[in-house]
């Protein structure tokens, strides 16, 4: 049963028990009635996988002696589609997903599972919303509280066009200390990877993924810029992976053979 109010459901890829997740459900519990479908286990990175040949286990998970959320054996998106098709009463008014510890910008929104679930509720017709904060150890996200609200009562109450969910990266700083708002485009930087190969005691060989952001792009029009002046950046996302600007210059080419 739902009490009137908005309903939001809460997801993230860093698992149910993140603290993350359970920061983002003291800021979404002010704005309406809150419940939460997340993984349970880490599923960073898993991109906008949804599980197709496995079975998905959902149990619900008890914090301080209540029911807390759903924990499911699936990815990020696969917690979306759950929510939406069996565990919530009704399609919620919004999806927040995060907080994400650690900021998803660039090209590693294709690979993000945060982002992937806003994505995924965005595909169903439900605004909503990523969150990140651009700090991964010990990160606070307190400090992102005021700007999550802020955003969040704008979408409840504005509405998002259907299909487009926003990317919202905060800064790591004390809410007084950020600049403000600014609506920016994904950046196309490459990430500087690095692969090590590395052996286990046993003398088996393994290898290490790793990768730095660039700062190739200066504008604070782009994402990584205006995150790292100081500013909330938040990317409208639409699934439409089209180049639509090649379109007819590939049109034309195509035609000569």
């Amino acid at each position: 049963m739902t009490d009137g109010r908005p309903l939001i459901l809460l997801t993230n890829d860093d698992g149910i028990h993140a603290e993350g997740l359970r920061y983002l459900h003291l800021v979404a519990s002010k704005l309406g009635q809150v419940k939460i479908v997340a993984p349970d286990t880490e599923q960073s990175a898993v991109g906008h996988s949804i599980t197709l040949y496995d079975p998905i286990k959902a149990h619900e998970v008890m914090k301080d002696g209540v029911f807390y959320g759903y924990g499911i054996s699936g990815t990020p998106a696969d917690s979306v589609k759950l929510a939406l098709y069996s565990l919530l009463p009704r399609p919620p008014d919004l999806v927040m997903s995060g907080i994400n510890n650690g900021s998803n910008l660039g090209i590693n929104v294709l690979y993000s599972g945060t982002v992937s679930a806003a994505t995924e509720a965005a595909i169903l017709g439900v605004p909503a919303m990523a969150i990140s904060l651009a700090q991964k150890k010990d990160p606070p996200f307190g400090w992102a509280l005021t700007h999550i609200e802020l955003l969040g009562r704008w979408i409840l109450e504005q509405g998002l066009p259907r299909g487009v969910a926003l990317n919202v990266n905060v800064p790591a700083l004390p809410p007084e200390r950020i600049k403000g708002l600014r609506l920016t485009r994904q950046g196309l930087s490459k990430f500087r990877e690095s692969v090590e190969q590395r052996e286990d005691p046993r003398g088996n060989v393994y290898y290490w993924l790793s990768g730095q952001g660039t700062e190739d792009e200066t504008s604070d029009e782009v994402d990584i810029t205006a995150l790292a002046h100081g500013y909330v950046s938040i990317t409208p996302l639409f699934y439409d992976l089209t180049a639509h600007s090649h379109r007819e210059e590939l049109a034309c080419s195509l035609k000569k053979i």
